[in-house]
């Protein structure tokens, strides 16, 4: 079974929505520090600025013996301790500080004696004004935030999407259907405009289309040239076979029907599958007793097949193609393994299983392949391979192992009635 796209966890887009989400919130917070910090600075510059000059003219009333206007005197209750200390070495300063629940901003300078003089401004609309900025910047953050995050998630969505329909068709054409196309809208030929710059999404789309389309021309020539060999081959060796027979009986007549024979099988074979790549076998169904159907078979075999029907069922199938597939699997089995082979029924599920070497680790692994051989060893030639077409044409499943104590398996599950 082949793996499922990926979940919305590990997409691009999670990763990007992630990312742009990440980076939206750094943004946002280096501008809203930013701003405040320059808006700060203002205001309290403004504010310092307004209370040195009260405290400049409050010194001069002072100095001039005139009397004090409200929010300044000498050593006022609320003046902060540090402000005082550096009034009182002779120094002018500022400093924000509450004064009865409500902010003020203190100037101070030195006094005859060891007293300050001092005096309070208001501080409150300053405060409220950088309270609001601060309020605004969140607000206005959270939303630029959203936006870009809308936005980002949409436009990566779009790439993953069609990332996500590319490999799709990927895994399509990796099963076998070479007419599956991405037809991207920037790759279209009807669609894509020659002002409109290819992204590369579109260039693998594009690649994809083409490696398929390349691919599915020489599967086409290949089975064509199959199909054209095998059907030239039948003309001389209907002839050749004719032939043989005319030939007075003897052991060297014997080989040359014997190899005419084995000629004519390969070539049906060859032709059996070109029709099978093309695709168009068609099926005549009938119902028939599955444990029944695989007696006949092990009879017409003639190699003392044994057959055990643990639950026989019946099946709607094409019996020639049924028989046709169990036929190669019996006579691979008595071929490339060794005795017994034993063809069980259990239900809809049929093994037959031989007791040699097994099959193959790379038959096991990705199915039979058409005259492969490996490490000198003899081919299982084309009999597994047109038992899995026709396994596929009857809409049946055929799988390959070797079993644990020794021998090959082979399991057919069709469908029951």
């Amino acid at each position: 079974m082949r793996p499922a796209l990926p979940q919305w966890s590990g997409t691009l887009a999670a990763k990007a929505a992630a990312f742009i989400t990440v980076m939206c919130c750094a943004l946002a917070a280096l501008l809203g520090v930013l701003v405040h910090v320059q808006v700060t600075n203002q205001t309290v510059g403004q504010a310092r600025d307004q209370a040195l000059q009260r405290l400049a003219m409050t010194t001069e009333r002072y100095e001039a013996g005139d009397p004090l206007r409200w929010g300044a005197g000498l050593d006022p209750p609320g003046l902060p301790r540090q402000l005082r200390e550096l009034a009182v070495a002779g120094d002018r300063g500022t400093m924000v500080a509450d004064l009865a629940g409500r902010p003020t901003m203190w100037a101070a300078g030195p006094a005859d004696g060891d007293r300050a003089l001092a005096v309070a401004v208001d501080y409150s609309q300053q405060a409220r004004t950088i309270e609001g900025l601060d309020r605004a910047i969140l607000w206005s953050s959270g939303l630029a935030i959203g936006a870009t995050l809308l936005v980002g998630a949409f436009a990566v969505t779009r790439v993953t999407r069609r990332l996500h329909t590319t490999a799709l068709v990927a895994r399509r054409i990796s099963a076998g259907d070479l007419d599956a196309r991405v037809n991207d809208n920037r790759t279209g030929p009807g669609t894509k405009d020659p002002a409109r710059p290819q992204d590369e999404v579109a260039a693998v789309a594009a690649a994809l289309d083409s490696m398929a389309s390349s691919l599915q021309s020489k599967l086409l020539a290949e089975q064509r040239f199959t199909a054209d060999v095998a059907h030239e081959l039948r003309t001389p060796l209907t002839g050749l076979h004719a032939a043989a027979e005319l030939l007075p009986p003897g052991r060297p007549t014997e080989l040359v029907r014997d190899r005419v024979a084995a000629l004519r099988t390969l070539t049906e074979d060859l032709l059996e599958i070109s029709r099978l790549d093309t695709g168009g076998e068609r099926l005549e169904l009938d119902t028939e007793q599955l444990g029944l159907l695989a007696e006949r078979v092990a009879r017409g075999a003639g190699n003392g097949t044994e057959v055990r029907v643990v639950r026989d069922v019946r099946v709607e199938t094409d019996r020639r193609r049924l028989e046709r597939v169990l036929g190669n699997l019996v006579a691979n089995a008595h071929k490339h393994g060794r005795g017994p082979v034993v063809v069980t029924v259990d239900g809809p599920v049929v093994t037959v299983r031989d007791h040699g070497d097994g099959f193959p680790e790379y038959l096991v692994a990705h199915g039979p392949q058409r005259f492969r051989t490996e490490g000198g060893t003899k081919g299982h030639g084309l009999g597994l391979t047109i038992a899995l077409g026709q396994a596929e044409v009857l809409g049946a499943r055929l799988e390959f192992s070797n079993a644990v104590d020794g021998g090959a398996v082979a399991t057919l599950r069709v469908a029951a009635e």
